[in-house]
C-alpha cells in the first residue's frame, strides 16, 4: 500500500511537510508505521496549485528518499493546496505513468488501496469508459482507472455523487466476476479550491487516514506527521472529509 498527504491552508514550502516533520512523508516512504508495507519505494509524485487554474505535477520512478530533484523543488515551491504520494505497487509496473497524483484539467487524484482481483475486473471497467476518457488512460493502475471513472460519473458536477456511483459500479463488476478480494479506497481529490478525502472499503479494513487542523490549515495523511500524534485524529471507515481554506467538514459515507 502507499502513503500520501494533502494540505490546504496558507501557502507553505512543500519541504516543510515532505521532509521536515518528525514522521514526514519521506520518512514514511522508508519506515511506514500503519501500512502493510513499511517501504514505499516504487516512485513518488507531487501535485500543487499556484497562480494558475491547472496544477503543477512532478512524478518520477526513483524512491522519494533518493531523488535530489524532489528535495530541491520542494525547497523552492510554495503552495496553499498540494498533494504528495509515495507508491508501493500492488502489481502494476514501476513507471512514471503509474505514479500518483493523476491529473485531469484542474483536478488531482491520489489513492491508497486496490480493486480486488484487478486483473479479472480491469477489462470490464475499462470498456465502460467513453472514447475521450479512454484516450487519457496513460498507465496501468487501478487508481488511474478509478479516477477516470469518477470523471465519467460526474466528478466535475457533484464529487460526492461521483464517488458513490463509481464505487458502486466497481463493486458490482467485482461481484459479477466473483472477486475474492475487497475494494479498498482511501483517496483524495481536489479541483484547486476543495479537497475531498474518503476512507472506504468493502471489507472492514480500509487503509488508514488521519487529519489535523493547525494554524487554520487542514492536513490529511495516511499517518500522523508527528511522532506523538498530538492533534491528529484517526478517521473512521466510511468517513468523507470536505476541506477548503475556510475549514473542514466530515460526514458519514455509505453506498
Amino acid at each position: 500500500m502507499c502513503r500520501w498527504l494533502a494540505y490546504c491552508g496558507d501557502p507553505i514550502f512543500l519541504d516543510s511537510l515532505l521532509f521536515d516533520t518528525e514522521n514526514s512523508l519521506i520518512e514514511q516512504s522508508l519506515h511506514a508505521r500503519k501500512s502493510v508495507s513499511a517501504i514505499n519505494g516504487d516512485g513518488f509524485g507531487v501535485g500543487w496549485y499556484g497562480d494558475r487554474q491547472t496544477p503543477g505535477l512532478f512524478r518520477d520512478i526513483l524512491p522519494a528518499w533518493n531523488d535530489s530533484n524532489l528535495k530541491s523543488m520542494a525547497h523552492q515551491i510554495k503552495s496553499g493546496l498540494f498533494f504528495a504520494h509515495v507508491r508501493a505497487s500492488t502489481g502494476t509496473p514501476v513507471s512514471r505513468e503509474n505514479c500518483h497524483p493523476f491529473v485531469y484539467k484542474n483536478w488531482l487524484f491520489m489513492h491508497n488501496g486496490q480493486i480486488g482481483n484487478y486483473r479479472d475486473v480491469r477489462h470490464g471497467l475499462e470498456m465502460t469508459l467513453n472514447a475521450n476518457l479512454f484516450a487519457h488512460r496513460l498507465g496501468a493502475t487501478d487508481s488511474e482507472l478509478l479516477f477516470l471513472l469518477l470523471i465519467q460519473n460526474g466528478l466535475e458536477q457533484d464529487p460526492v455523487a461521483a464517488l458513490r456511483k463509481t464505487l458502486h459500479q466497481t463493486i458490482n463488476m467485482m461481484d459479477q466476476l466473483n472477486a475474492e478480494h475487497p475494494l479498498r479506497f482511501t483517496a483524495c481529490l481536489s479541483n484547486g479550491q476543495d479537497i475531498y478525502a474518503l476512507r472506504f472499503s468493502s471489507d472492514p479494513q480500509a487503509p488508514s487516514l488521519f487529519t489535523c487542523t493547525q494554524n487554520g490549515a487542514t492536513l490529511i495523511a495516511s499517518e500522523p506527521l508527528s511522532n506523538d500524534g498530538v492533534n491528529w485524529c484517526s478517521l473512521d471507515q466510511g468517513t468523507l472529509l470536505h476541506a477548503t481554506k475556510d475549514g473542514v467538514v466530515s460526514q458519514a459515507f455509505s453506498l
